[in-house]
């Protein structure tokens, strides 16, 4: 494995910590605020201001932007399932806890990236989908099911 490949396997291991992390921090300002509508703005807001930051500082510039015309429709809609998937966690949360809300939201990934690989979906890469794989999604439902019941 290189080094390189390394790397991008500890980049999503720890965006995968993330993940949480943001529903819970989120779910805590939902509380403070009374509402997981303003949380969720107000997380999208410091997240927008962070990337201009990252921008900024990295050098990467807007120029690029200009090219944003010739994106699909269907590429347009990032920030719409961002927003859904904030504000659904952070509803979430309150009722069935950070385990079982995240244990559900991997399950349910497992399951959606199993079709979008298998059929090539969104231009990416096609991965046929087989049976150790199908095998690795039904034993993350299994884990939700134990997640859930104890």
């Amino acid at each position: 494995m290189s080094g390189n490949t390394v790397f991008f396997i500890v980049l999503a291991l720890v965006a995968g910590i993330m993940v949480p992390l943001q529903g819970a921090v989120n779910n805590k300002l939902a509380g403070a605020l009374e509402s997981p509508i303003l949380a969720s703005f107000i997380s999208f807001v410091i997240g927008t201001l962070s990337l201009l930051v990252f921008v900024i500082v990295s050098g990467t510039g807007f120029s690029g932007l200009a090219s944003a015309k010739n994106a699909s429709a269907v590429a347009w809609t990032g920030g719409l399932l961002g927003a859904f998937f904030v504000t659904a966690s952070v509803v979430s949360i309150p009722k069935l806890g950070v385990a079982l809300t995240f244990s559900l939201i991997v399950a349910s990934q497992m399951l959606v990236t199993i079709i979008i690989d298998h059929y090539g979906l969104l231009d990416v890469p096609v991965k046929e989908a087989s049976l150790p794989r199908i095998a690795g999604v039904l034993l993350i439902i299994v884990g939700v099911v134990l997640i859930r019941r104890y």
